[in-house]
């Protein structure tokens, strides 16, 4: 072979070898894809209801999570698609504490394809959440280590009539995982009194250890960092002002 043609092939072969590189599984497929926390989004069944005035049957009477988000990045390897097989183990736990809220008659495979291909893509990067099955396995952990739900009865929070003040739900979660929290609300339509709690947001290192959503002076985003499953949402940072925390029963549609 002629030396000239030997390089053209050489540097064919090594432009085909990044390629793949490329488009293997866990790397960027395009742009800055970095980001410093990830975030435990838990949302309230109840207001996710409400907030899109879809009919949801018996949807949960219990936190559950939306998703599990790494902050400034989303659909980080657009190559690397939903594999339902490999969470098929997890499925009894995903469908109790991750289902689809508004799709809650059906299936869950969408919302989950959904936030693998949006969120999980980039949270991959790290070890400890590099597969499908080790970043729903992983969210899962996390979901139960945080035990929001006991924690907010313990603290005297549970769905009422009545109105909390969003200061004081902040500073009790504080109080119990030493860090601060996200809240966020739908805020009041129109004849309605006050915000409605819809989400709660604790955030983690790459290392996994909790930290504080925000950093110190830093002014919290009046939207949600990442987008909901299906459709876009109202949800905002809530007001320093008093939240309805709606029981399942008090949605009427």
């Amino acid at each position: 072979m002629e030396p000239a043609a030997a390089r053209r092939v050489l540097l064919c072969s090594l432009c085909l070898a990044l390629w793949c590189l490329r488009c293997a599984h866990g790397l960027p497929s395009s742009g800055n894809h970095d980001w410093k926390k990830l975030i435990m989004v838990h949302h309230w069944p109840a207001t996710v209801c409400k907030e899109i005035e879809n009919n949801c049957k018996n949807p949960p009477d219990y936190w559950t999570i939306h998703g599990l988000w790494a902050d400034k990045a989303e659909k980080c390897n657009r190559s690397w698609h939903f594999n339902f097989n490999e969470i098929k183990d997890l499925l009894p736990d995903m469908k109790i504490y991750w289902p689809d809220v508004i799709h809650s008659s059906g299936n869950c495979t969408y919302f989950w394809k959904h936030e693998w291909e949006k969120h999980g893509t980039c949270a991959a990067q790290l070890d400890a959440l590099g597969s499908q099955r080790k970043y729903f396995g992983k969210g899962l952990d996390l979901y139960k280590a945080l035990a929001l739900n006991s924690m907010l009865q313990k603290l005297g929070i549970v769905p009422s009539g009545n109105y909390y003040q969003i200061s004081d739900i902040k500073d009790a979660l504080a109080s119990i995982y030493g860090v601060v929290p996200k809240v966020q609300c739908l805020p009041p339509k129109q004849g309605e009194e006050v915000q409605t709690l819809g989400q709660i947001e604790l955030c983690f290192t790459k290392d996994l250890q909790l930290r504080n959503c925000t950093e110190p002076g830093e002014p919290e985003a009046r939207r949600p960092e990442g987008q909901p499953a299906q459709p876009a949402t109202g949800l905002e940072v809530c007001e320093d002002a008093p939240a309805f925390y709606p029981p399942p029963e008090e949605i009427k549609h």
